[in-house]
């Protein structure tokens, strides 16, 4: 096990292996500092390594003057940077004794944590950083990875930075955190897999799972509908399904505490204001949302670029236990 007190090697001369814990990008933000520190708890917690990594490409410009052509900075002052950065990143980490090492990546930021995530556990990062060394903005990086990583993605907001104890003396403190794992679910594939997911999660933290399912409210907008929308009965259909999903949910997690939550409004903002107080918020990919009409994939990005807590979004994966689920009850018809 790495010592991270000691300087990490962030130069390696030889290729390292693909990395199988907990990757975090870093640029030096406080965006990414958010990130790392959420990240590194996350390792030590499931007792994973964790992968400090940073990427940077090397500007080509037109160079002036008669000579004409193109020029380029110095590849090795850029690296020394990087290096820079990453060292200061696993200092501020070291008092967790998490086992580390630390990569600087020549390639598009989002690229090349992409290619990383088809082995790692986890890809953490923040978002709308500013670092250069990450070639892009972090912001534009985090919109692009969770519909394409292969492992599950975590956002973490700079908002979160006062729970993480990385807020300014002066500012507002943050609404107190309850030990809630929140899910967020709209009938479909994508959703289910996502349930266990964070199933898991809140028996990592010990914590309440609470899943919400939001349907929209009527609005005039509706009216087209040549026969009126009973509401009631809508209602009443969803929550037989969550009420079969709780008790199959249940069957695999018997010792987990679980509320269901059925409610009227906006998946969207019922999503980012549950973000608020909850540990961690989980959502799937591309849902189709038949009974709730809420489009997870559309969902997803909405409650991302709003939310107040850390985001996992997990793509659907084939499960097991998902098998079983059409015994407990009836499921949503596509």
């Amino acid at each position: 096990m790495s010592n991270p007190q000691e300087n990490p090697t962030v130069a390696h001369p030889e290729p390292i292996p693909a990395p199988t814990g907990i990757v975090v990008g870093i640029d030096g933000s406080e965006q990414s500092n958010c990130a790392l520190i959420w990240a590194a708890r996350e390792a030590k917690l499931r007792k994973s390594q964790l992968h400090l990594v940073t990427a940077y490409t090397v500007p080509i410009f037109a160079a002036s003057g008669l000579d004409g052509g193109y020029a380029t900075v110095d590849d090795d002052v850029i690296r020394q940077g990087a290096e820079a950065v990453l060292r200061e990143a696993a200092g501020k980490v070291a008092d967790l004794q998490v086992d580390l090492d630390a990569r600087v990546e020549n390639g598009d930021a989002a690229g090349v944590l992409l290619e990383l995530s088809e082995t790692a556990e986890l890809l953490v990062f923040g978002t709308r950083g500013r670092g250069g060394f990450m070639g892009r903005l972090l912001g534009s990086v985090s919109s692009a990875l969770p519909a394409h990583a292969k492992c599950p993605t975590v956002t973490i907001p700079l908002s979160c930075a006062a729970r993480l104890g990385e807020g300014k003396v002066d500012e507002e403190p943050a609404p107190e955190v309850e030990n809630i794992v929140t899910v967020g679910v709209d009938g479909s594939g994508q959703a289910l897999y996502a349930v266990l997911v964070a199933a898991e999660q809140a028996e990592r933290y010990g914590a309440t799972l609470r899943v919400i399912c939001a349907v929209k409210p009527y609005t005039g907008s509706l009216s087209w509908i040549p026969a009126p929308v009973d509401r009631d009965a809508l209602f009443a259909e969803i929550q037989l399904q969550l009420d079969a999903g709780e008790k199959w949910l249940s069957s695999h997690f018997p010792t987990l505490p679980i509320e269901v939550q059925l409610v009227e409004g906006s998946a969207v903002d019922v999503l980012v204001k549950a973000s608020e107080t909850s540990e961690l918020l989980v959502m799937g990919t591309k849902g189709r949302g038949g009974f709730a009409g809420m489009m997870l994939g559309s969902t997803t990005d909405g409650v991302r670029h709003h939310t107040k807590g850390p985001v996992m979004v997990v793509r659907n994966h084939e499960d097991p236990r998902l098998e079983d689920r059409s015994g407990f009850g009836p499921l949503l018809q596509a």
